[in-house]
């Protein structure tokens, strides 16, 4: 059963648990379950369009519109920016404490795309865990604002800075996913869009949706000793 965060008769938001996909992918044919088809049935068959996308191992706020013309409404609002995303995520290393990211990302078109990401240091973190000669291991958490909307933006920019996000394959650290993999059992990825933030497509009335962070995320935040009491 899908978490609904908020519903009426134009659109729909849920917590997508990580590792589902939004809809039917090339890139992920071994799947079976989707969000659209879930909440679908979950709902009594009426129709859903979704009008973001999230990666598959990302959870958080998804949005739907219950018909075509609210899809478009939200979608001319998610081109003209004027729509915010938060995200939170671990990174491994300490980022700055502040920090916007401007650098392109190329698309699977080899088509070079502007991409530009805010994000601010919330808690910092030091465990006894060996790594790379060094006995402790440092994480900060994070949260991410992007002001476009590429595909797989967050992992790459945190990638470029040095400061990738724990869990994330096949833009991230593959030594540290295979450390936590192999010492806490860490399959997932720890980034989680949080809020969303918007007028409503009908009644223009402010619209802030939250969603908790999920049990692998809290676990994380545990043994890292992070305070996630806001987000749960």
């Amino acid at each position: 059963m899908l978490e609904i965060l908020y519903q009426d008769e134009y659109i729909i938001a849920i917590n997508k648990p990580s590792g589902l996909l939004v809809h039917k992918s090339y890139y992920a044919r071994d799947a079976k379950e989707f969000a659209v088809q879930e909440l679908r049935n979950q709902i009594g068959g009426q129709h859903v369009y979704p009008i973001h996308r999230l990666d598959r191992k990302t959870s958080g706020v998804l949005l739907f519109a219950l018909d075509k013309e609210t899809l478009k409404i939200m979608n001319d609002r998610f081109a003209t920016r004027e729509v915010e995303k938060k995200y939170l995520a671990i990174l491994r290393g300490w980022a700055p404490e502040e920090q916007t990211i401007d650098y392109d990302l190329t698309n699977d078109d080899g088509v070079k795309q502007n991409a530009i990401t805010y994000f601010h240091r919330l808690q910092t973190a030091e465990i006894d865990l060996e790594y790379n000669n060094h006995p402790t291991s440092r994480y900060c958490l994070v949260e991410a604002i992007p002001e476009t909307g590429r595909m797989h933006q967050l992992r790459k920019h945190f990638r470029h800075i040095f400061h990738p996000i724990l869990g994330s394959r096949p833009h991230g650290c593959n030594k540290q996913n295979k450390l936590w993999l192999e010492t806490f059992g860490l399959t997932g990825m720890m980034l989680h869009a949080h809020e969303l933030c918007f007028n409503h497509p009908i009644t223009n009335k402010p619209l802030k949706i939250n969603a908790k962070v999920n049990e692998e995320f809290v676990k994380v935040g545990d043994i890292l000793k992070l305070d996630l009491s806001k987000y749960q």
